[in-house]
């Protein structure tokens, strides 16, 4: 049975190749975050529990305005506040159970592939030089999301692509390559110094890895537009490849007090605030038993609820045979990672049923 994402068949034969964009390590991880990497890391184990050998990267935006403007905040260099959160980040994973990924690649490793492809984008008149800037013309890719101009630009704007930089032929074009000023973070390019654009760094990534396409890609419901869809049209007409990636997940996006849990907001639930006092096991519980697809708004009664019940379930596990549900489990999980039914299953049946629950989902 192939696994089954947003209503749409994904049959895969072995290798299964997986990217999530990952952190821009400049502070903590909250459970925005941390929800995202909960279903990555639960797919990835289902897909393994059916056999299939998953490659999975995991990116590390190193290269990014934001990292840059917290270490000029802190007084710090760059490269250090990066180092710093992301091994903060990768223990708060670890306490989650999510698994570390295969490949690890970073914005800043990744500069020499973004001139690469910069210059194919030249190359398939995909984009355009002005002074030491390329510009990739990605305005195709507001419609192929699904979204009118207003709310393009608008979207385009809370991402900081600047769609008044009156250097652009259209204001949704981006940014593959950025000329920069001698007192800023810069690499030699043919065209001058400069930095990498965040779209083309994960574009730049994904095509270095695994070619020119891959099976499934995960991220969050707040980078649908602009960053995946112009991810997608960088690597698309670089490669002339499609689709870009077969599938996606997009988990949907934590609020508390009715605002999208977000630094800029102020309204952060810290994950490592709440391993102090509930098990890595009852935060990925809380985040997985719902829809992948869905928002939700976090609340401290859902944690103790999601701890409650990864009691009843550890209770069921130790009750005598549950064979029964032990086929209906996995095939639940494939369909759209179905983590309630599944739960449901486990729970009624228990036993070898409620075992393969723990064993597959990483509750223990």
């Amino acid at each position: 049975m192939p696994l089954r994402l947003a209503g749409a068949v994904l049959p895969m034969v072995g290798r299964v190749r997986m990217y999530v964009c990952g952190i821009t390590p400049y502070d903590v991880t909250h459970l925005g975050h941390a929800a995202t990497y909960i279903w990555a890391d639960a797919a990835d184990r289902v897909l393994r529990w059916h056999g299939h050998t998953v490659t999975m990267a995991r990116n590390v935006t190193d290269v990014d305005d934001v990292l840059f403007a917290e270490a000029r905040r802190r007084g710090e260099s760059y490269s250090m506040l990066a180092t710093l959160q992301r091994a903060s980040f990768e223990a708060t994973m670890a306490a989650l159970r999510v698994r570390n990924p295969d490949h690890a690649p970073t914005a800043a490793r990744a500069v020499g592939h973004v001139i690469q492809l910069g210059a194919a984008l030249l190359a398939r008149d995909a984009a355009y030089l002005r002074g030491g800037t390329i510009y990739a013309r990605t305005s195709h890719a507001a419609t192929a999301a699904g979204l009118d101009h207003e709310t393009a630009v608008a979207l385009s704007t809370e991402f900081h692509d600047h769609p008044e930089d009156p250097a652009k032929e259209h204001p949704l074009d981006v940014t593959v390559w950025q000329e920069t000023s001698d007192d800023e973070i810069s690499w030699p390019s043919p065209w001058g110094e400069g930095r990498p654009g965040w779209h083309a760094e994960c574009a730049a990534m994904v095509l270095s890895l695994f070619g020119s396409s891959i099976d499934l890609h995960c991220g969050g419901a707040d980078l649908a537009y602009p960053h995946h869809a112009c991810e997608t049209a960088l690597a698309q007409a670089a490669t002339g490849v499609a689709p870009f990636s077969r599938a996606w997940l997009r988990a949907g996006a934590v609020a508390i007090g009715g605002a999208k849990m977000a630094k800029s907001t102020g309204n952060l639930v810290l994950v490592d605030d709440l391993l102090r006092e509930h098990s890595g096991a009852a935060v990925r519980l809380l985040c997985l038993n719902r829809s992948w697809a869905q928002g939700w708004s976090y609340s401290p009664a859902q944690l103790d609820a999601s701890g409650a019940l990864l009691e009843l379930l550890y209770a069921a596990a130790a009750k005598p045979g549950g064979e029964s549900g032990v086929a209906a489990l996995p095939a639940a999980l494939l369909d759209d990672l179905d983590v309630p039914r599944a739960l449901d299953i486990a729970l009624e049946d228990g036993g070898q049923a409620a075992r393969t629950l723990i064993e597959i989902l990483a509750l223990s």
